[in-house]
């Protein structure tokens, strides 16, 4: 069926007749190459190795689907396989599946699908199965992705709160807060930005070289939602130490800066799609750093704190001489993030 002159998504889509095997045949098919997904089975089979796996899941409901640097699609593939990345796992499978609105046109869908494959692509990763379902419009945004991944965790890692001690230090491999100035600036038709971009990337190629490289690293977080400082006091709170960062080593662009301080919000708080944080033994701080400088997603990391005793806090050492505590976001800046 077409509306305005394009082809559209209908309920017949989802209902697992002619037109659903038409969509999975020359659509999802047609862009995720993978000989265990085209069986068609009701699940993937396939051979594991000898050691432990990781397996995570999430879904996604982005708004706006579209945004500078990424999409839905995209997104859907770096934040799963991310996820796994920082868990010290090599992701190797995913699934994925689609709600999908009534009257979503069907080039926008390719076009999502498109970029999950090539995204699929950089980070080396397979879907080897999953789902459509298509529900009457008006009862959803667009489109919602979730997706599963499985990855096997690499010999002799062993990341964990357990590991954290005091004079250990905190790197991130980039500048804050891309994510969520981009998508608020294309959700609100903001400009002022200029050309803010998603950070949105797999991260499984800048960590699989820090695995290899450094054996002090003891636990690593994607910045998704809530930013660098919710995630720190996650991490401080769950190990029972504080942790100090420096507001002048940390990492933000002009661009980023200007949008939040226009918009009343703090950098530390936005989310990331394709930044991280690390906290390693201090011997091994500035290896990693170089390491991490040495991979395209790293080319601006650098240590920003430290841990030391206390009772689970978060201090920030401000620009201006002062001290602030960081504690958890309350409530959403932006919604919808991811």
């Amino acid at each position: 069926m077409k509306e305005n002159g394009r082809d559209i998504v209908l309920l017949a889509h989802g209902d697992g007749g002619a037109l659903t095997h038409e969509l999975v045949n020359n659509l999802f098919l047609r862009h995720f190459e993978s000989n265990i997904l085209k069986t068609l089975t009701d699940a993937a089979v396939f051979s594991v190795n000898e050691g432990r796996m990781a397996i995570t899941t999430d879904s996604f409901v982005v708004d706006p689907p579209f945004f500078p640097g990424g999409d839905v699609g995209k997104l859907a593939v770096c934040g799963t396989v991310n996820d796994l990345a920082v868990s010290g796992a090599r992701p190797v499978y995913l699934t994925a599946s689609f709600i999908l609105e009534e009257g979503l046109p069907l080039a926008d869908l390719e076009s999502i699908v498109q970029s999950m494959a090539g995204a699929c692509g950089v980070a080396g990763v397979e879907i080897v199965t999953g789902d459509t379902k298509v529900v009457e419009k008006g009862h959803l945004d667009k489109i919602f992705i979730n997706t599963t991944g499985v990855g096997y965790i690499f010999p002799g890692v062993d990341l964990g709160y357990h590991r954290i001690k005091p004079g250990d230090k905190v790197l991130v491999n980039g500048s804050l807060g891309q994510h969520g100035i981009a998508v608020l600036c294309k959700r609100y038709g903001f400009d002022f930005a200029g050309q803010v971009m998603s950070d949105c990337a797999p991260l499984n190629g800048i960590i699989s070289l820090l695995l290899k490289e450094i054996r002090g690293i003891k636990i690593m977080r994607d910045l998704t939602r809530g930013g660098l400082a919710t995630t720190t006091k996650e991490i401080a709170s769950a190990c029972g130490l504080d942790i100090w960062l420096d507001e002048n080593c940390i990492p933000v662009d002009a661009g980023v800066k200007g949008a939040a301080e226009m918009l009343g919000l703090d950098p530390l708080y936005l989310a990331n799609e394709g930044k991280f944080m690390v906290i390693v033994s201090p011997e091994e701080a500035e290896k990693a750093v170089a390491v991490m400088q040495g991979h395209e997603l790293g080319r601006d990391a650098r240590i920003i704190g430290e841990v030391k005793p206390g009772k689970g806090n978060v201090y920030l050492s401000t620009s201006l001489g002062g001290t602030k505590l960081l504690d958890l976001m309350a409530g959403s800046p932006l919604p919808r993030i991811c």
